[in-house]
């Protein structure tokens, strides 16, 4: 799970990288790269049939996919139009979002612990943002990666509510359904291609070990890891996103970024630890 995070952190340090590829085109070609590579990589884990399986999804399976879809696509663009960070401490809110959406479509009790990591989150992303608006903080990202957030946290409420009805989800087909129409509803405006042949061998590389193998492994490591071990290792992600953008493309986060990412992580660690224990000692 740790490199799963080492993984999917790779993005905005390899999107710097890049020469002449444009924010739409980076994302066609990450979301294509990725498709090709699930279509290589599910027959080999899952077997032939899994194609044939994906029509049994239905309607779940088709709305998790659109999930995917605005998930990739939002994530490429919003850090081509603002920084590393605010993007990955951004995301980091998909879990309490979740939790809200689950509360209130599901019927799901929050805990107080939750609600308090919710206002601490919430209060560390405000400040992030607020002291940026003097700084040009772009105004376009900003709300790109909202628009991330919000699709991640109805992407795992789908997944929550199709398990209460006894449906149980395959998320990697639901990854391939997404990078699909990804790259659908990014080739026109992509299209003139601008990108070098550098750039293609950056490009590949996101859509094979940024998304596809991660994703692959993931479901892997959710067979044998407890969900909030999943979610705190998830978090490393937004911390490894930001030391490689820093170190590998000088992209320095300020001070502020600092504080306020802190708030958030902090708040998501303690929010899992205490349910952890508290899940620990009702089983003991």
């Amino acid at each position: 799970m740790v490199v799963v995070t080492l993984l999917w952190s790779t993005a905005g340090v390899v999107t710097r990288q890049l020469e002449h590829a444009q924010k739409f085109e980076v994302t066609f070609w990450r979301s294509f790269f990725t498709m090709l590579c699930l279509l290589v990589m599910l027959p080999l884990f899952k077997g032939r049939a899994v194609f044939g399986r994906m029509r049994q999804g239905g309607a779940v399976l088709f709305f998790s996919g659109l999930c995917w879809c605005g998930m990739m696509t939002f994530f490429m663009v919003a850090i081509m139009l603002t920084t590393v960070a605010n993007v990955l401490v951004t995301m980091a809110l998909i879990p309490l979002l979740t939790a809200l959406a689950s509360s209130w479509l599901l019927g799901y009790r929050i805990a107080l612990r939750t609600w308090l990591a919710i206002l601490v989150a919430g209060g560390g992303i405000a400040f992030m943002y607020a002291s940026q608006l003097n700084q040009g903080i772009s105004l376009a990202g900003t709300l790109v990666a909202l628009c991330l957030t919000v699709a991640g946290a109805a992407n795992w409420t789908l997944n929550q509510y199709a398990q209460a009805h006894g449906k149980n989800v395959d998320l990697i087909p639901a990854v391939l359904l997404g990078a699909a129409l990804s790259a659908l509803l990014m080739l026109p405006l992509a299209w003139p291609f601008q990108a070098s042949a550098h750039d293609y061998v950056l490009l590949f590389g996101l859509g094979l070990f940024q998304l596809a193998i991660p994703c692959v492994l993931v479901v892997i490591c959710a067979r044998v890891l407890k969900a909030p071990e999943v979610a705190l290792l998830g978090l490393l992600e937004v911390i490894f996103g930001i030391l490689l953008v820093w170190l590998g493309a000088g992209e320095v986060p300020t001070h502020n970024v600092l504080l306020g990412g802190s708030l958030v992580i902090g708040a998501l660690v303690a929010n899992e630890l205490v349910g952890w224990r508290n899940r620990a000692v009702l089983l003991s």
